[in-house]
């Protein structure tokens, strides 16, 4: 297995991905096309936006990890959130996910970020266990509240 950041060639594997962990996650609204421009902006501007990293086997995608960057006052400093994490089912429990989010971090602590964050669907204890085996934990006295733009 490598690991190793996106480059726009990845970009039909990492939409099928995106597809299967949004159905995985019941999510709805794929959009192909919003979601192919999305990753090339990550892709592309890696240091203003956030970074898209995979993990491949054998010359296919067997996982992603799609991180984004905010500028937070709060932690005095550039702050990242793991958006999507998807590992296909056959590679999981496998290290392919504790991977990708080493090389994030890595990669993450060397731009001076000072907090990495993430999104948790309550009922998945299977994720829950994995991120806090890797040293995430529940903030206390905060929970997300969040609005729609659109």
């Amino acid at each position: 297995m490598d690991v190793r950041r996106a480059c726009a060639p990845d970009i039909p594997q990492l939409l099928a991905l995106v597809r299967r962990y949004w159905d995985f996650e019941g999510i709805d609204g794929f959009a192909a096309l919003r979601i192919e421009l999305v990753l090339k902006e990550l892709i592309t501007h890696p240091a203003e936006r956030g970074s898209v990293w995979v993990a491949e086997a054998q010359g296919t995608l067997i996982a992603y990890l799609v991180i984004v960057l905010v500028t937070s006052l709060e932690h005095q400093g550039l702050m990242a959130e793991i958006d999507e994490l998807f590992v296909l089912p056959q590679a999981r429990s496998a290290g392919t996910g504790a991977a990708l989010l080493a090389a994030a971090e890595a990669d993450l602590r060397e731009r001076g970020c000072v907090r990495l964050q993430l999104q948790l669907a309550s009922g998945n204890t299977r994720a829950r266990t994995f991120y806090e085996r890797l040293g995430f934990a529940a903030r206390s006295g905060y929970e997300l509240l969040d609005k729609s733009l659109k």
